[in-house]
């Protein structure tokens, strides 16, 4: 029971902050430009402060670690060449393969990560290292099988790889890990004035990106597609971590590294796909029926996993 509990206190804050957002959309109080502006702030501002927060206050030589960020690489890099492969040998619906298989491997690691790591150890912890090898090769492989599956398409855009990359670089929460990691090798100090500025505009990060993911939330479009969906939310939630959280406790990832590699395996697929899809061309109704599925049936899958790591005392 005391592992149950555990498990629902680190997850059930986070999702009742994603329920005020749609209950708050649902009442009229937000709208579709709003919740684009709120996104675009937590994207851009907030989660790159808290980021950076964290890391620029810890000691960068003990916290980096090698092996855990080349793991969620591999893995990632693994998880989407298989299925990848796989959809294209089995899946008939050839016009959506491309949506499959990125709905299938591209979680919202950024912001749950750094949500379930600070509500169960009050910082983002391991979450910039997991978001470091991970992050730029979602986007990286997102863009290829874009390319090469869209509707009509030719083959690979160079051109479109070539802003990818553009975009990694310019990456706001990429750019907070990277200036966290500069500011803690060298050693600078703030102001305590400073300090307290960064530390509120942090604080605003979790919760308002739950809100704007809640708010963002569209129940009715989880009826279309069903069977690739419920294929795609399989794979996501719940086969990715039973094949690999084995692997990274075999490995020695404990605490804050298995919450974060959870996150990488199981989170729910993140609205940025769709965003990406529709712009590359795609019709967008596969992938947004798996952001609203991975993220409803997410409560669950990650109370789950958090219990059986509890259990196995692994965090």
């Amino acid at each position: 029971m005391e592992n149950l509990i555990f498990s629902l206190n680190a997850t059930i804050p986070v999702f009742l902050l994603m329920v005020l957002g749609y209950i708050l959309r649902c009442l009229k109080m937000t709208d579709d430009s709003f919740v684009k502006t709120l996104n675009a702030f937590n994207y851009k501002v907030t989660l790159p402060v808290l980021l950076f927060r964290d890391i620029s206050g810890s000691d960068f030589y003990s916290v980096w670690d090698t092996s855990y960020v080349l793991y969620c690489f591999l893995v990632t890099l693994f998880c989407i060449s298989v299925i990848w492969l796989l959809t294209a040998r089995f899946y008939k619906n050839k016009a959506h393969t491309g949506e499959f298989v990125q709905a299938s491997f591209r979680g919202s690691a950024a912001v749950l990560g750094v949500a379930f790591i600070q509500n169960i150890y009050g910082n983002a912890g391991m979450a910039p290292l997991m978001i470091i090898g991970t992050v730029p090769l979602y986007n990286i492989a997102a863009v290829i099988i874009l390319s090469f599956t869209g509707p009509g398409s030719e083959g690979f855009h160079p051109a479109a790889l070539k802003k990818s990359v553009r975009g990694i670089l310019t990456n706001p929460i990429i750019l907070g890990i990277v200036l966290g990691m500069l500011v803690s090798v060298s050693g600078l100090t703030f102001p305590v004035i400073l300090t307290k500025s960064i530390d509120s505009v942090s604080s605003l990060a979790t919760p308002l990106a739950l809100i704007g993911l809640g708010a963002g939330f569209e129940g009715r479009k989880a009826l279309r597609e069903l069977r690739p969906t419920l294929v795609c939310t399989f794979i996501k939630l719940l086969l990715q971590p039973l094949l690999f959280l084995p692997l990274a406790a075999h490995m020695g990832f404990r605490d804050e590294k298995m919450v974060a590699i959870l996150i990488m395996l199981g989170a729910p697929t993140t609205v940025s796909c769709y965003i990406m899809a529709k712009n590359m061309g795609h019709e967008g109704t596969l992938t947004s029926s798996v952001v609203v599925a991975t993220t409803f049936l997410s409560s669950v899958t990650i109370t789950f996993w958090l219990f059986v790591l509890r259990s196995r005392g692994l965090i």
